[in-house]
């Protein structure tokens, strides 16, 4: 199991729990974007966007390089992969139950013969 702190977690996917978040990562995903350019792909003000991405800058998963007033916003891509490992070590334990719910069925199928 990957051992983070309970905060960086916490952070991490209180960040990841929003869908305005979420999007924002995606579009980061493709390449850096200025803060005024990614303000106007939602429904909100400028400074609700903002907002959002101080909240993933908080979680290390955004960047953000200010040139006097324009603010260029990155995706730290090593910030998901934490979470991935975190719920990789899930991973065992769903495959298994997976697994184990595959040969039930198998053997049901099994003791009710043919149709």
């Amino acid at each position: 199991m990957v051992d983070l702190p309970d905060a960086t977690l916490d952070a991490l996917f209180h960040a990841l729990a929003d869908p305005t978040r979420r999007a924002i990562v995606r579009m980061l995903a493709d390449k850096p974007i200025k803060l005024a350019e990614l303000a106007p792909a939602f429904p909100m003000s400028s400074v609700a966007v903002s907002k959002h991405v101080r909240t993933l800058e908080a979680a290390g998963l955004v960047t953000r390089q200010v040139r006097g007033r324009s603010h260029l916003c990155r995706l730290e891509p090593m910030a998901l992969m934490e979470a991935h490992r975190w719920l990789q070590a899930y991973e065992v334990f769903w495959t298994g139950r997976l697994d184990a719910l595959e040969d039930l069925l198998a053997e049901m199928k099994r003791e009710a013969g043919p149709p």
